[in-house]
C-alpha cells in the first residue's frame, strides 16, 4: 500500500478523521433536527464497530493520527466504550476525542474513561433551564450538568464546551457560560450558527458572530488576547483572557472561514466519506467494506476523496448550496 500522506490538490495534509457512529439523537435542537417525524437510518445501514475499526486502520497507514467520535448523539450507540477501547489501541492513533450532548454522560463517563477516552467536547448552549428547553425541546439541563461534573471528577482533560451562538436567542448566555467554564477550568467554544439544519431555517441575520462575542466577553469578563502560536489547522480560533482566566475558542465558519487550513475528513454513520462538512459529494466506503474489497482499494477511495476536495465552502457566496444531509446525518 502507498503510505504517503493524504495531501489534496491545494497542498493541505489530512491527519484528522471524524467518525459518526449514529444519526440518532436524544434531544431535538431546533437548528439541527425537527421536533418530530425524523426518519433515522435502519440499523443494518449503520457501520458496525468492526467496519469502523478496519477503515481506521487503513486510514492510519495514510497519515490519520487524530480521531473524533460523533453522532447524532454517540452515547446512544450501544457498547460505545468497546469502540473507544479498540480505536485507542490502534497503533498510530495519537489523539482520540468525543463530542456529546452529555445527556447520558453521567452514567457513561466512567466506562468511557476506563476505555481510554480523555478528551471530550460537551454541547451546551445555555445554563438557563427554560432556554435549554426551547433550544433542545427536552428538559435535560440537569442531566447535562451532572455529566460535566462527572467528567471533571474523573479527571478528563481537556474538557471543552461547545455552544452554538444564535442572534436574538443566546446573547444572554455568553457571559454566564464564560464564567461557568472559567470556574471549572473548561474551555468554551462558541460556534457560529451554520446552514446545516434540517428545517432550512438558517438565515445570515441570525448569525451571532465571533467578533460580537469577543467584544462582549472582553467588556464583561476580561479582555481577550489573541494567541499567536495557535495551531492554524485547528477549527477553533483561540484567545486567552488577559487576567489569566483560561482560554476561549471560536468556530467562525461563517465570518472567518478556515477552509484553507482544513485537515479533516468525515465518515458518516452509514459509511460515506466526506471531505467537508458542507460537501455535496460523498464516497461510498460501506460498499467496499461489505464487498470484500482489499485495504488497497479502500486506500485508493480515501485518496480519491481527498484529491476531489474543493478549496472550501461558499457560505458567503451566491454559489453556496447547502449539503443534502442535515448535521445529525453527517456527524458533528
Amino acid at each position: 500500500m502507498d503510505t504517503t500522506r493524504l495531501v489534496d490538490s491545494f497542498g493541505r495534509a489530512h491527519d484528522n478523521l471524524r467518525i459518526s457512529v449514529t444519526d440518532r439523537c436524544n434531544i431535538r435542537c431546533f437548528y439541527c433536527m425537527p421536533e418530530s417525524g425524523v426518519q433515522f437510518m435502519e440499523r443494518g445501514e449503520i457501520l458496525s464497530f468492526e467496519e469502523i475499526e478496519r477503515f481506521v486502520r487503513v486510514a492510519v497507514q495514510l497519515g490519520i493520527t487524530k480521531l473524533r467520535v460523533t453522532g447524532g448523539e454517540p452515547l446512544v450507540r450501544r457498547d460505545l466504550a468497546v469502540l473507544i477501547r479498540n480505536l485507542s489501541a490502534i497503533p498510530g492513533i495519537q489523539d482520540l476525542a468525543l463530542t456529546t450532548n452529555a445527556v447520558l454522560l453521567a452514567e457513561m463517563a466512567k466506562p468511557l474513561y476506563q476505555a481510554g477516552l480523555r478528551r471530550i467536547n460537551i454541547h451546551l448552549d445555555t445554563l438557563d433551564r427554560e432556554r435549554f428547553l426551547k433550544i433542545t425541546r427536552r428538559d435535560d439541563l440537569g442531566r447535562v450538568l451532572a455529566g460535566i461534573e462527572a467528567c471533571l471528577q474523573l479527571g478528563y482533560g481537556p474538557v471543552k464546551l461547545n455552544a452554538v451562538a444564535v442572534k436574538g436567542l443566546t446573547e444572554p448566555d455568553i457571559v454566564p457560560l464564560a464564567h461557568f467554564c472559567r470556574d471549572r477550568g473548561i474551555e468554551p467554544r462558541f460556534i457560529e450558527f451554520m446552514p446545516l439544519d434540517a428545517q432550512k431555517i438558517w438565515d445570515r441575520t441570525r448569525v451571532l458572530s465571533a467578533d460580537e462575542i469577543i467584544q462582549v466577553l472582553s467588556r464583561e469578563v476580561s479582555p481577550l488576547v489573541d494567541i499567536p502560536d495557535r495551531d492554524p489547522r485547528a477549527p477553533a480560533t483561540e484567545y486567552r483572557y488577559a487576567d489569566g482566566g483560561g482560554r476561549v475558542g471560536f468556530i467562525a465558519s461563517v465570518t472567518r472561514p478556515f477552509c484553507l487550513n482544513c485537515n479533516r475528513l468525515r465518515l458518516t454513520s452509514d459509511g460515506k466519506l466526506r471531505y467537508c462538512l458542507f460537501a455535496i459529494e460523498e464516497a461510498d466506503v460501506k460498499s467496499l467494506l461489505r464487498s470484500g474489497a482489499s485495504d488497497d482499494e479502500i486506500a485508493r477511495l480515501i485518496r480519491s476523496n481527498v484529491q476531489a476536495k474543493w478549496i472550501g465552502h461558499e457560505i458567503n457566496s451566491t454559489r453556496f448550496v447547502p449539503p443534502p444531509r442535515p448535521m445529525y446525518a453527517i456527524g458533528g
